[in-house]
């Protein structure tokens, strides 16, 4: 499910529920779901600082339902999806969202198919902070396969 809780950018948010549900099916989560939420800088910036203590906005925030859970290949989240009904909830601030698409050279819509993915895969496990680069391979190894290279 996709919430837009902001109203700086105009962003459609049906092709974003049907590649959400794309990337569902890549990754065998079955029935498995998430919530995508669309706010503002300033609430991005708050969550930022609140859960992260980090200053200012960032593009994404992942908020896995399970306190901390085990990160594993695709194969393995297919087993768990018996196991888990709701994976978490991604905050994207699709503002900040559209200064990273500039600088990228992407569109805002290809930017934040990038980040439901990358959100995504945090609500699995992956944490590309510790993972010494295994959710990186996987995300770049899914780019390629959603066209988002």
């Amino acid at each position: 499910m996709i919430l837009n809780r902001q109203r700086a950018v105009r962003v459609s948010r049906r092709p974003l529920e049907t590649f959400l549900r794309r990337v569902q099916k890549e990754l065998g989560l079955g029935e498995a779901s998430a919530t995508i939420c669309l706010v503002s800088d300033a609430e991005i910036a708050r969550m930022n600082k609140t859960y992260r203590k980090k200053t200012g906005p960032t593009n994404v925030l992942s908020f896995p339902a399970a306190a901390r859970r085990a990160r594993g290949s695709l194969r393995a989240a297919s087993k768990r999806k018996k196991e888990v009904e709701f994976l978490g909830d991604v905050a994207i601030a699709p503002a900040t969202a559209r200064r990273y698409a500039r600088k990228n050279g992407r569109t805002l819509p290809s930017e934040l198919r990038v980040l439901i993915l990358h959100g995504v895969l945090h609500l699995m496990g992956y944490d590309h902070e510790t993972d010494r680069g295994e959710m990186d391979r996987v995300e770049q190894k899914l780019r390629k396969r959603f066209g988002l290279a």
